[in-house]
């Protein structure tokens, strides 16, 4: 697991997922995902699940190159999205993510499925500053499907670049 800790890039970063109205774009997790899967959605992260049909294919099965999506909670007021790095089991994936933790955004981060049924509608997600997985469940829709996925390695040699058009606003 990396944790890419960009400080000049990240100052000033706001709410996950909602769009910035200033002249210097703060990285946020809708922006950067979209940067980095060329999925062509805005707003808040929880509005993608709902922008996405018919649009994208969107399913309960992680797939590299996927962007899961969470869905607005007490402490996820707009939501939140990450885009899908590696499938390590059925009911484990890592993440590539922005502003999970406030100014940072991190690589390669574990979430694991809890729901009942192993559909992805329940999550747990690594927490960085603890060093171990969070405790708490966070409710997800599910998984929505760049037009051209792309592997690990682009992901990761990818993330750079996302991070520069994530902070640029464009």
């Amino acid at each position: 697991m990396r944790l890419c800790l960009i400080p000049l890039l990240c100052l000033g970063l706001a709410a996950c997922g909602t769009e910035s109205g200033g002249v210097s774009a703060a990285i946020e997790c809708a922006p950067f995902a979209r940067a980095l899967t060329g999925v062509s959605l805005s707003g808040a992260g929880a509005d993608w699940w709902s922008q996405a049909a018919g649009r994208y294919t969107r399913s309960q099965k992680p797939e590299v190159g996927s962007v899961l999506v969470f869905r607005r909670s007490e402490r996820l007021p707009y939501g939140h999205v990450a885009v899908v790095s590696g499938v390590t089991s059925r009911r484990q994936i890592m993440v590539t993510q922005a502003n999970w933790v406030h100014h940072v955004v991190t690589e390669e981060q574990p979430v694991v499925d809890v729901s009942r049924d192993g559909d992805w509608s329940a999550v747990r997600v690594w927490w960085p500053p603890s060093g171990q997985m969070g405790g708490g469940a966070y409710a997800t829709f599910g998984f929505i499907r760049p037009d051209h996925p792309v592997g690990h390695d682009r992901l990761v040699a990818a993330t750079p670049s996302a991070i520069r058009v994530a902070e640029s606003g464009r």
